[in-house]
């Protein structure tokens, strides 16, 4: 049972907790108002808010303002809206993927460069090694061999999509068993097979050996040998950072 679905809980919700708000972007306001009570824990998972018509008393607009409010907190995924007698806005517990989306989303957008990206790339995921070597079990390793396999079945076929790069590297961090590191490196799976993508236009043997040196990374990774890997993943990434603008 989940706290949003277990006895109901209500913070401390005194008349301190919320303050009025100025009208005309008093929907904002009162978003900002919740996130930072979410941030600073004064309002924790779990917690069910006041009712619409007493949060509008308290921050002195109409419920459709509060409504409107609670519903872009909701698409931010910090609160769930659950209708019913037992019903109401929920704190959420933050998700890796919906941190991850957004993270994403911002890099996306951001007009990151592919040297820029494959750069934070060698920075992450050549100090992630000595933890892979030390935490990766046997499932992950067999994951990480199921990818390679992908890749040679692939290029078989004649064509390595680069998207099995990107999978596999993502679930390299995985591996790591830390899940900040999980997360970050996930969030920038988007614009890390974007950049794959650009580079393999013109470099298109860039799968071929990516692929093999993908299966020796492993291997390292299975005998616990952190110098091995990290020799072959500074060839990997290396290779990819001398064909970037």
């Amino acid at each position: 049972m989940t706290a949003s679905e277990g006895p109901m809980t209500t913070p401390h919700t005194g008349d301190a907790l919320f303050t009025r708000v100025i009208p005309g972007r008093a929907s904002e306001m009162i978003v900002d108002q919740i996130r930072l009570l979410i941030r600073e824990g004064q309002l924790r998972p779990g917690d069910r808010l006041p009712a619409e018509r007493e949060l509008g008393e308290r921050f002195g607009v109409s419920r459709v303002t509060v409504r409107e409010a609670l519903r872009g907190l909701e698409a931010n995924g910090m609160l769930r809206i659950k209708v019913g007698a037992r019903g109401g806005a929920f704190v959420t517990a933050p998700t890796s993927k919906r941190v991850g989306e957004g993270i994403e989303d911002l890099l996306t957008l951001s007009g990151l460069t592919d040297r820029e990206v494959t750069e934070s790339r060698q920075v992450l995921e050549l100090g992630i090694i000595p933890l892979v070597c030390e935490r990766a079990t046997d499932q992950d390793i067999d994951e990480l061999m199921e990818i390679c396999d992908r890749g040679d079945a692939a290029l078989e076929q004649g064509f390595y999509p680069m998207e099995l790069s990107a999978e596999f590297h993502t679930r390299v961090a995985r591996a790591s068993h830390n899940g900040a590191i999980a997360m970050l490196t996930e969030s920038f799976h988007g614009v890390t097979l974007r950049s794959m993508l650009n580079i393999q236009e013109t470099h298109p043997e860039m799968g071929i050996r990516g692929n093999r040196e993908h299966r020796q990374f492993v291997t390292a990774i299975k005998k616990r040998d952190v110098d091995k890997a990290t020799a072959v993943m500074r060839t990997h990434i290396g290779r990819t950072a001398k064909h970037v603008s």
